[in-house]
């Protein structure tokens, strides 16, 4: 767990990296970061403006340093997101930031038909995988869409390019992870840790 205070940093350096990279073309070094900036944890990054979705990148396994894989991960959401445009000269002072540690996924196991009972939204993140496809989606955005717990694993899986009901396939690998969400409260203002119910998913 982040304390406030690393979570703070955490965001003071995703906001620091679009900066840098919008300036340099160059990835910012995360050095001289509090220790646990240097331990490997899943990561994501995601840019708001003006309320709507503007980038959200990340990695959702701990294969880097934290504090690099939140440089990536910015630099990923601000400039390389398929689906916007990369962030121009200006427009990152109305960019809200939030930064999501993930803990690391576990598979959800147990009959495929009581998995909507034991998912709790607003604590569990869902990754959905079957062959090729795979779809992530953070415990935040059921809170955001109103999703039940059904509707979040259908739409996780229609996220991984696969029918909303893949999830009951026995042959799809269903994994759930818990995260610390740290977001600014305005575009470069102080940064507060979002809070949900806290229940996990049965395993």
């Amino acid at each position: 767990m982040l304390t406030v205070d690393e979570g703070s940093a955490a965001v003071r350096l995703a906001r620091r990296a679009l900066a840098h990279y919008m300036e340099t073309k160059e990835a910012l070094d995360p050095e001289g970061m509090q220790p646990v900036f240097s331990q490997k944890r899943g990561v994501f990054v995601t840019l708001h403006e003006d309320g709507d979705l503007r980038g959200c990148i990340g990695y959702p396994r701990p294969v880097l340093p934290l504090g690099r894989a939140i440089v990536d991960s910015a630099i990923n959401a601000g400039f390389r997101d398929p689906r916007f445009p990369g962030l121009r000269s200006g427009e990152l002072k109305r960019i809200e930031l939030e930064v999501t540690i993930l803990t690391e996924p576990q598979a959800c196991t147990g009959p495929k038909k009581d998995l909507p009972e034991r998912i709790q939204v607003g604590r569990d993140g869902l990754i959905v995988s079957k062959g090729p496809f795979t779809g992530l989606l953070l415990p935040q955005v059921a809170i955001e869409w109103g999703f039940d717990s059904l509707e979040f694993l259908g739409q996780t899986c229609v996220k991984a390019g696969l029918p909303a009901d893949a999830w009951l396939d026995e042959d799809t690998l269903i994994e759930h992870f818990e995260a610390q969400i740290f977001a600014e409260v305005a575009p470069e203002r102080e940064v507060f840790e979002k809070s949900f119910t806290e229940s996990p998913c049965g395993t």
